[in-house]
């Protein structure tokens, strides 16, 4: 596996970083994990303006045109690649970037809900600060199932750990819980809201015993059916998210140059 470490292409295990760089220490900087389609990254502009962002939120310094650079060059020691792209930049300057191949992927996925408050400070920032993300898959393991999916305590269904959480309650519609419920700004949801396939609205988990299909959403999941939240089972995949399954393949295929 290769990586670039602040611009230098090496082995991965040779990209060391100093132990008391803030990133490590404090989880004190940004990412990004772009899906690379035989060597085409897809939206790759709306990832890096997303580190940017994040890191402009966390006053932090961050150097695009250098993570630009990296990124071009990691890409070409790596012509044909079909997996991800992991980008990092640290509170202290470091900038890592990493080709990696796809983890394996269930054709679906079972849900456990879990309380969860996030920080204020933190919302709309895609931080190194996952900790609390990698415990609720954990306990989500734990319990048997698969992933978390995240609520708030008064009962508002927010998202899984790491990604976004689409659902239909009457068969008809496709819904997922809007920004203003202070869940992730993700590029898919975007792609997904864009095809007009998929609406805003808020979801209840009072709610979810009502959810006729769902899926999760996310750069190297795309979408991931759902085949049941706690003890309330679904079908996977449903008409509904087939449908829109085919519209974001097409759309990445025409937007990496590749026969859908």
């Amino acid at each position: 596996m290769l990586a670039s470490l602040n611009g230098q292409i090496l082995e991965a295990e040779e990209a060391l970083v100093p132990a008391n760089d803030v990133g490590l220490l404090r989880g004190d900087g940004v990412f990004e994990v772009i899906r690379v389609y035989n060597g085409v990254p897809f939206a790759l502009e709306e990832h890096f303006e997303r580190m940017e962002r994040s890191a402009t939120k966390l006053m932090i310094t961050f150097d695009r045109a250098a993570i630009e650079a990296d990124t071009a060059a990691l890409l070409e020691a790596a012509p044909g690649h079909d997996g991800c792209l992991r980008l990092v930049s640290t509170g202290a300057g470091t900038r890592l970037g990493f080709i990696e191949a796809l983890p394996p992927i269930p054709p679906s996925i079972t849900l456990t809900t879990l309380p969860y408050s996030s920080t204020i400070l933190l919302d709309g920032i895609k931080s190194l600060s996952y900790a609390a993300n990698m415990l609720a898959t954990r306990i989500a393991v734990d319990r048997g199932a698969s992933e978390a999916l995240l609520v708030t305590e008064s009962g508002t269904v927010l998202e899984g750990p790491r990604q976004s959480f689409v659902a239909s309650l009457d068969g008809e519609r496709l819904v997922t819980p809007p920004l203003s419920d202070r869940v992730l700004d993700s590029i898919t949801r975007r792609v997904l809201l864009g095809t007009g396939l998929v609406e805003e609205e808020s979801i209840s988990v009072d709610q979810i015993p009502q959810i006729k299909e769902a899926f999760l959403a996310s750069t190297l999941r795309e979408v991931h059916p759902v085949s049941a939240i706690d003890d309330h089972q679904i079908e996977a995949p449903g008409p509904l998210s087939a449908a829109v399954d085919k519209v974001l393949r097409a759309t990445i295929a025409e937007a990496v140059g590749q026969p859908a």
